[in-house]
């Protein structure tokens, strides 16, 4: 951790990232370095780094292209942006726990299709049939943040 850094700033994202990957760019290990290269104000980069401003979807951008981590668009979109609410929150992890929950997911893939159909066959969705329907929801859930949990995976890795 570098000199004179509140809890609060080390233990914010932004400040995490950018410190992981001064570890393969020197010139990301200062403020003053990062904000030169992503051509932003180094004072804007510290509000971003201590939580007293959101960073805008362009600067996430830069962050994560520069600091090779695209888990900080996920943590935007799934945490700060106002309308990505639904959008679901990655953890990074290797991509052995990744296979492992998304072999898990696909092999609720037929249990969730049948549901739907049962479902919907006759067109009406009865009282009986909604907790089954939040069945299906759950499952299509999971399989969404498994799909973004690879995809984040593989940007980083590739």
């Amino acid at each position: 951790m570098m000199p004179n850094i509140t809890a609060k700033t080390s233990s914010n994202v932004f400040y995490k990232t950018r410190c992981e990957a001064s570890k393969r760019n020197e010139a990301l290990s200062s403020r003053e370095g990062a904000a030169d290269i992503m051509s932003i104000d180094r004072g804007r980069l510290y509000r971003i780094e201590s939580g007293i401003a959101n960073p805008y979807p362009e600067e996430i951008r830069l962050m994560a292209d520069l600091y090779n981590a695209p888990e900080l668009e996920n943590h935007y979109c799934a945490t700060m942006c106002p309308l990505g609410g639904d959008v679901p929150k990655v953890d990074v992890e290797g991509i052995d726990r990744i296979a492992v929950k998304a072999l898990s997911t696909f092999r609720r893939i037929a249990e969730t299709k049948e549901l739907l159909l049962d479902i919907t066959e006759d067109g009406v969705i009865t009282k009986e049939e909604q907790g089954d329907l939040n069945k299906v929801l759950k499952n299509l859930e999971e399989l969404e943040q498994v799909t973004q949990s690879l995809k984040v995976w593989i940007k980083k890795n590739l």
